[in-house]
C-alpha cells in the first residue's frame, strides 16, 4: 500500500509522518509532498525525529505534490483541508482517496509548539497504521 502526507512546504508536519510511518511499518510505501514546497526539511524535524531513532528515516529534501503521480497512492493524507482541496482542483477523481488530519503548521506557531505537532502527528500516525 502506497500513503502520500501532504502539507504546505513538506518541511515539517508530512515529512515527519511519512518517516514516522516508515520506523513503525516497513511494510507500506510512505512518501510525502507539499503544495508549495520549502527550500529545506526544517531543523527541528531532524532533531526532534533523532530523539525517537526515526531521522534516519527522514528525506534529505522537500517535493511537490505536483511531482508526484498521485494516482500511484492508494491514500492520501492531508494536513488540512487547504491540502485536500489543492489536490482535488488539479485531480478530483482522488477525492475518495483523501483524509484530513487537521494538524497544525508550526512554522506559524510560538516557539516550542513543534513538539506538540510531532505528539499529533505521531499519535495519527499510530492509529493509521493500526488500522491498514
Amino acid at each position: 500500500m502506497k500513503i502520500l502526507f501532504v502539507c504546505t512546504g513538506n518541511s515539517f508536519r508530512s515529512p515527519v509522518a511519512e518517516a514516522l510511518l516508515k520506523k513503525l511499518r516497513g511494510d507500506l510505501e510512505a512518501d510525502s509532498a507539499g503544495t508549495h514546497p520549502a527550500s529545506t526539511i526544517a531543523p527541528n524535524a531532524t532533531k526532534l525525529l533523532k530523539k525517537m531513532n526515526a531521522a534516519k528515516k527522514l528525506k534529505k529534501i522537500p517535493e511537490g505534490v505536483d511531482q508526484k503521480n498521485l494516482e500511484e497512492y492508494d491514500l492520501i493524507v492531508a494536513m488540512g483541508e487547504e491540502h485536500k482541496n489543492h489536490v482535488i482542483r488539479k485531480h478530483p477523481y482522488l477525492k475518495g482517496k483523501i483524509i484530513i488530519w487537521n494538524i497544525d503548521d508550526p512554522y506559524f506557531l510560538s516557539a516550542g509548539s513543534d513538539r506538540r505537532i510531532l505528539r499529533e502527528i505521531e499519535e495519527n500516525v499510530r492509529e493509521l497504521s493500526a488500522s491498514l
